[in-house]
């Protein structure tokens, strides 16, 4: 059977072992990680202007990909963190016929006013800060309409406990 979407092609050569999995040197990198299945984390997207959304990612901020054919890329991410907070409403997205957890990415960074002036030198508008307890925030614009968090902690973060 010809796969014939990107994502298709994705998940046949995976499957047929062309792609190198990638739990075959995680735990040298992050030994402090104890369950031998999980080896990474992959954050989906819904974009209504996927190109235009993926050249931001790369062009604008700069993160490293690969491209798995046709112009998907697939982009590196900096460490992360995850963080259940309380909801009333349910916050799911339908996805391979399951309901599953929905989220909202926040990246962080350790200079948010220095971030947002280098955003500014590619047109880029952020929203006001916003100031809270844990940090200061603010939203970029994505070319799609819609938006990423950008935030500069000022809580603990578990960003450093995979390196010890």
């Amino acid at each position: 059977m010809e796969a014939t979407s990107p994502q298709e092609r994705y998940v046949q050569s995976f499957h047929s072992k062309r792609v190198v999995p990638i739990r075959s040197n995680i735990r040298a990198r992050f030994p402090a990680y104890t369950l031998p299945m999980i080896t990474g984390s992959h954050i989906l997207f819904y974009s209504k202007n996927p190109e235009a959304d993926r050249a931001f990612f790369r062009d604008v901020l700069g993160f490293r990909h690969v491209d798995v054919g046709d112009g998907w890329l697939i982009f590196a991410m900096p460490p992360a963190e995850a963080a259940f907070h309380p909801t009333d409403k349910a916050f799911t997205q339908q996805h391979a016929g399951y309901a599953l957890q929905g989220a909202v990415l926040y990246l962080m960074c350790d200079d948010l006013k220095a971030f947002v002036a280098s955003l500014k030198k590619h047109n880029v508008q952020c929203t006001e800060f916003q100031e809270a307890a844990w940090g200061t925030s603010t939203t970029i614009p994505l070319p799609s309409g819609g938006g990423i968090g950008l935030y500069q902690p000022r809580h603990k973060t578990a960003l450093d406990l995979h390196s010890n």
